[in-house]
């Protein structure tokens, strides 16, 4: 049912029609000519109109932004959707570095890691179905799916591996997933402070993560009748957000875990850097949930050790620490230390099969 009423949300011209029933509706009301009727009537009328004038600006500023944004790289079919693929630069002996931002955002997120990435080796963006210049995709978005995706966007768009795969946060769970499933094609990997399961399963509640996929689809409700400022949002993104973060609770990852979570040996001896900050700086909002200091010093040791767990999942893996003072967002507080880190790994790795 949540997967139908996403899929419907998703359509950026649904408001139009929903506007012109709730019109029809009050219109019908009022040819009762009975007092509360009419005045029930004509109030929905006045709605209708207002959802009618912000349902049309919606598509107006979402046809007006696709003209003035065309995507800079390829569409490529995947399932039958088109996904979006920027490949730059070129490989110089090294592996092809394919980057995933956190959260579902668009591959463009992290535009600024592909420019100086590109200027010295092949650097690929992809946005992922329900994200950037990509097509929505089918409902429910997962983890597991959008890394087969990934690997089917990265083969069509004539992407040549090995691939040093690179994710950000939830970006993180995506690229150790699709390395755990094609091996073949992964150089290693470089999972910047990913989203550790534990986290999702063990950790006490937060307030931010809890209402994350409700926000996302207020947020879709909201571009449907354009009620926000700037160019036009497509729904489908917002509902394509809200739909993998189901993942992000206990009984949501139960759902998924065997597919989506990358368990201990896994990835087997693949090159992999684990890179995170030092302590939880920018993300002191985790320690609200507890209720005495004693509580908040276990939460926080809580926090700082899964960080390390996807150390366990390769016999070839290791640490790096971020510079003193960034937190979980560091991809964008010092990106040119990120580029130094993988290409400094990519360099180490070069091009010939494991």
């Amino acid at each position: 049912m949540a997967n139908s009423l996403l899929t419907l949300l998703s359509r950026d011209w649904l408001g139009v029609p929903v506007a012109l029933l709730v019109v029809a509706v009050g219109a019908g009301l009022v040819a009762l000519d009975v007092a509360w009727a009419v005045a029930l009537g004509g109030a929905m009328v006045a709605v209708g109109a207002v959802l009618l004038a912000g349902a049309v600006r919606h598509l107006v500023l979402v046809a007006r932004a696709a003209r003035a944004h065309r995507p800079p790289g390829r569409l490529v079919d995947v399932g039958g959707h088109r996904m979006h693929v920027l490949g730059e630069g070129e490989t110089a002996g090294t592996p092809t570095v394919v980057w995933m931002p956190g959260g579902h955002a668009a591959g463009d997120d992290f535009r600024e890691l592909h420019t100086l990435l590109a200027a010295r080796t092949r650097s690929v963006l992809v946005d992922r179905l329900g994200s950037g210049w990509s097509d929505v995709g089918p409902f429910p978005r997962t983890t597991a799916t959008e890394a087969e995706e990934l690997l089917t966007a990265l083969e069509a768009a004539g992407e040549r591996a090995p691939f040093l795969f690179v994710g950000h946060s939830f970006g993180g769970l995506l690229v150790a997933n699709a390395a755990r499933r094609r091996p073949d094609l992964a150089a290693g990997v470089v999972l910047l402070d990913p989203t550790p399961p534990e986290v999702i399963a063990f950790a006490p509640s937060n307030r931010l993560v809890a209402g994350m996929r409700r926000r996302f689809v207020v947020k879709a409700v909201r571009h449907l009748f354009g009620a926000y400022r700037g160019d036009g949002g497509r729904t489908g993104q917002d509902c394509a957000a809200a739909s993998i973060f189901a993942e992000l609770s206990p009984s949501g990852l139960a759902r998924v875990g065997w597919e989506t979570v990358v368990y201990d040996g896994d990835l087997g001896d693949l090159p992999l850097l684990l890179v995170t900050p030092r302590d939880l700086t920018g993300g002191e909002t985790v320690l609200e949930a507890a209720r005495d200091a004693a509580e908040a010093e276990r939460i926080g040791r809580f926090y700082l050790r899964t960080r390390t767990r996807y150390l366990a999942t390769s016999t070839a893996a290791r640490a790096v620490h971020t510079p003193e003072g960034t937190g979980h967002d560091f991809p964008h507080e010092v990106p040119e230390f990120v580029a130094d880190v993988v290409w400094d790994l990519a360099r180490e790795l070069g091009t010939e099969p494991r």
